[in-house]
């Protein structure tokens, strides 16, 4: 049954209402007709079953059921805070990271950093990849949508972080001593695990975040590519949660 996200709000069972653009476009190119049953979320954490009731060139009308509650987030936010790889693989990181689970998406620039984008450009990718996000949340069974925050800068955006408090803060590096598995017991409500670009982030860039609460740990014996490593935390993450 397809599952489409609505921008609106979702309130009222047995309520009939006209789909957002977006989400009445998806309908369109999905050829459902009059009838046929599908999926809404509002990204809120529930599912809304949904009957389409008629169908115009640019309207989509539909009745929504009762909401029903689902559990297919993961036990603790978990945020990646990561600088962008060059050559669109950012795309690729956020709709897997949206499939493993991840809560919030920090995309962010350092002093290596091949892909730097700012003002419109910055807005015009963000949207992109919200978009990237929710067609993600879609597929993969989720009803809380994965949030794209505003690209920073790495200094900038550590300077602004508050106190740790009970948030575990994970730095991704090959030369850290620790690995990820000795921190599986380590207390906290929830995870923020920051990660490099290609080069790396610089030896000045990693005090600073250590400075701010970040514990450098690595994945082992081998060195992972930029749009690798930070996978690679959140599937170890989302299956220590089953």
């Amino acid at each position: 049954m397809p599952r489409i996200h609505v921008e609106q709000p979702l309130a009222g069972a047995d309520a009939e209402l006209s789909l957002p653009p977006g989400a009445a476009r998806h309908v369109q190119v999905l050829r459902l007709q009059p009838g046929d049953a599908l999926t809404l979320f509002d990204g809120a954490g529930c599912d809304w079953p949904a009957e389409v009731l008629a169908m115009g060139r640019s309207e989509v009308r539909v009745r929504v059921g009762a909401p029903q509650a689902v559990a297919r987030e993961l036990g603790h936010a978990v945020t990646l805070a990561l600088v962008m790889p060059a050559n669109d693989r950012m795309d690729g990181i956020v709709e897997k990271a949206t499939e493993l689970g991840v809560a919030a998406i920090q995309p962010l620039t350092s002093e290596r950093s091949v892909l730097r984008l700012a003002g419109e450009r910055a807005d015009r990718k963000r949207a992109h990849w919200q978009g990237v996000a929710v067609a993600a949340c879609e597929q993969s069974g989720r009803s809380v949508v994965a949030r794209i925050e505003p690209v920073r800068g790495l200094a900038d955006w550590l300077a602004a972080l508050p106190a740790a408090a009970d948030t575990r803060r994970w730095l991704l590096s090959p030369t850290a001593a620790e690995p990820i598995a000795r921190r599986a017991a380590e207390a906290g409500a929830a995870t923020l695990v920051l990660s490099g670009p290609e080069g790396g982030l610089s030896a000045i860039e990693e005090d600073a975040a250590r400075a701010r609460g970040f514990v450098g740990v690595q994945l082992g014996p081998r060195i992972l590519r930029a749009d690798t490593a930070p996978l690679a935390v959140l599937g170890w993450l989302a299956l220590s949660a089953l």
